[in-house]
């Protein structure tokens, strides 16, 4: 798979629409001699570049919540979206549109930043009313509601502005073409730091597949592990969000590959593997995104699913129970 991963961000940087093609960009990368280096260098490091490195941390974020909301939820079919990151951010970038007329790049990255954490920590609050030990249960309800909720407010507030809808329109298909070297340092803030976050997680969350009371004789806390990995969590899908726009799918389907393909039981195995899953599936979406409509773009978030899907009903055909089971 890490083979893979870096066959595919080779081609990201050596393929894409206009004049710079595969040699030319492969001779600047080798430090040979190329007609018009000046403006090759800037394509690579200043276009391709920003979006590979978005697209890598996006995916390999998304890949690890999933699977750290999958752990906590014990629902295999769980997904980043169900903590209200997807719909916090949606509704905040409503707002802003409605509020400001119209948004910039880091305008658009601030507020769906702000709105994700908010949305996540409206779940939180909800989940642990009356019971302090935030119920899987309870935290799947209460990310429904905040989505629900999120979206009918959402289509009021777009409807009072038209130019409002048409930015929206284009944020919430998610690209990566918005990614720029100056969106980069804010935008992949919160992304690393729910990475890290996920990676120090991965062998405590494993305990709880044993039960709260098992995990705790075992000197887990249940409790606190809870709250850390839905952190981690929301800092990896509301950067991811908020850089890109709202990829769907992705956040359920590289978990679920990752134990296909061998990932096991073992938590940290499962999360490593879903990580490169997750970076090599956006990687490969988002280039055939920028070559299959050229001179246009497709939606990143369509081409995932068109993707992700195949392979996934491949391999519940295969294995009707592929990461199902139930553990007691």
């Amino acid at each position: 798979m890490a083979a893979l991963l870096a066959l595919l961000s080779l081609a990201a940087l050596l393929l894409g629409p206009g004049r710079v093609g595969p040699a030319a960009g492969w001779a600047w990368l080798s430090g040979a001699a190329v007609d018009d280096a000046e403006h090759v260098g800037m394509v690579l490091t200043q276009l391709r570049a920003p979006r590979l490195l978005a697209a890598l941390l996006v995916g390999a974020a998304l890949g690890a919540a999933g699977v750290l909301l999958q752990a906590v939820t014990r629902n295999p079919l769980a997904e980043p979206g169900l903590l209200g990151v997807n719909a916090g951010a949606t509704l905040a970038i409503a707002a802003g549109l409605v509020l400001q007329g119209s948004l910039g790049a880091l305008g658009l990255l601030g507020w769906a930043l702000l709105g994700a954490l908010a949305g996540s920590a409206l779940v939180l609050l909800l989940a642990r009313a009356g019971d302090a030990r935030m119920s899987p249960l309870r935290l799947v309800l209460a990310g429904l509601a905040v989505a629900a909720s999120a979206r009918g407010f959402m289509a009021f507030l777009l409807l009072s502005s038209q130019q409002g809808l048409d930015q929206f329109r284009f944020w919430v298909l998610g690209s990566l073409a918005r990614v720029t070297p100056e969106l980069l340092g804010p935008g992949l803030a919160p992304l690393l730091a729910g990475l890290l976050l996920a990676l120090l997680l991965a062998r405590p969350l494993g305990l709880l597949a044993l039960g709260d009371e098992l995990a705790a004789s075992l000197g887990g806390r249940p409790g606190l592990l809870r709250w850390a990995a839905v952190l981690a969590v929301a800092l990896m899908a509301g950067g991811a969000v908020a850089l890109v726009g709202p990829i769907a799918f992705l956040g359920f389907v590289a978990p679920y590959l990752a134990r296909g393909l061998g990932g096991g039981h073992e938590l940290g195995r499962q999360l490593r593997r879903a990580m490169l899953i997750g970076a090599a599936l956006l990687i490969a979406a988002d280039l055939l995104a920028r070559l299959i409509v050229q001179p246009f773009e497709a939606p990143v978030s369509a081409v995932v699913a068109l993707l992700g899907a195949p392979v996934l009903v491949w391999m519940v055909r295969r294995e009707p129970t592929l990461g199902l089971e139930t553990r007691e």
